[in-house]
């Protein structure tokens, strides 16, 4: 079904929120409404051949609607969030230029705080004595002592990172260092969008069932074979993709197959805790007007007050 919505150029169009939250499907139904093209926010769909454990659009969503930012980089790369807005910026500026309309779709919130306010995350430059200091410090006082100081700077990066998640922890305090330096972000505005920010709000319990059962269809679909194949490629401890959840969690068990029920709690549990820190991120980070959703939400409907939303 096919809308003619009015082109506005001036402004960006976001769907956000926790994963499994269904932010693929309501986008795919609003680029058919809005003669769109969906410009991935995800972290972790950036990486090739990590793709059941991120949760990557199937082959038949591709083959609907363009998407841009996905399979981009090797998993032994490094991308960064400054990267990922000027790869943004340039996807959006391409989408403009053919007439679509593009949408933002994506759990990563430090993605879009990058791309709408580029003078915080995405422009704090590395500062190597900084590191160098909270490395030494690390190694003193360990991860927790790390991870307070986090919170005692920012309290919603905090609630973002895990405690032994200390490279990233680093680069938050190193982050909300050079912010002090500067003015506060919540003065700027973003410099060149106007950004209409949806996000998909489930029921917790509700959207808790839906993370389990996509992680049970992911193993279905052959997700510790791919976590094999990530392991064959021998990457460095620093590398990301390893990092992310599942590959993570599920890593002992491969090795081990006693431990697999043990590993797929964890996994669980931890992606549970991360859906519940998305949410947190994104109500205290931006502007985003939530949309209560539950298993007898009709999409193809939802598509339709949103994209007359975007258009008045």
């Amino acid at each position: 079904m096919t809308s003619s919505f009015i082109f506005h150029p001036s402004s960006l169009l976001f769907i956000v929120g926790p994963t499994a939250s269904g932010k693929t499907s309501i986008a795919i139904a609003l680029c058919e409404k809005l003669n769109g093209e969906i410009v991935s926010m995800d972290s972790m769909q950036i990486y090739c051949t990590l793709d059941i454990g991120t949760g990557k659009p199937t082959k038949e969503e591709l083959s609907q609607t363009r998407h841009h930012l996905i399979d981009i980089i090797n998993p032994d790369q490094t991308y960064s969030a400054a990267q990922w807005a000027h790869d943004a910026r340039f996807a959006i500026d391409d989408i403009y230029s053919r007439g679509k309309t593009p949408v933002v779709v994506g759990g990563t919130g430090f993605y879009a705080r990058a791309l709408l306010f580029p003078e915080t995350l995405a422009s704090a430059p590395p500062d190597e004595n900084l590191r160098a200091q909270l490395q030494s410090e690390l190694a003193q006082h360990g991860a927790q002592w790390l991870h307070d100081q986090l919170r005692v700077l920012e309290v919603a990066a905090a609630e973002r990172l895990e405690v032994n998640d200390t490279r990233r922890v680093i680069r938050a305090i190193e982050v909300s260092e050079s912010r002090q330096k500067t003015e506060n972000r919540k003065q700027h505005e973003s410099r060149d969008f106007a950004p209409l920010i949806f996000g998909l709000e489930w029921p917790r319990e509700l959207l808790y069932q839906r993370i389990e059962k996509r992680i049970d269809a992911m193993l279905a679909q052959g997700f510790m074979d791919e976590l094999q194949r990530l392991d064959a490629l021998n990457l460095p401890d620093s590398a990301t993709a390893i990092h992310s959840l599942g590959y993570k969690q599920m890593r002992a068990a491969a090795n081990d197959k006693n431990r697999f029920d043990e590993c797929l709690e964890l996994w669980k549990r931890d992606t549970r805790r991360y859906a519940k820190r998305q949410m947190t991120w994104f109500r205290h980070q931006l502007p985003t007007r939530w949309i209560a959703v539950d298993e007898s939400t009709n999409w193809d409907s939802m598509a339709d007050e949103i994209a007359i939303e975007y258009s008045k």
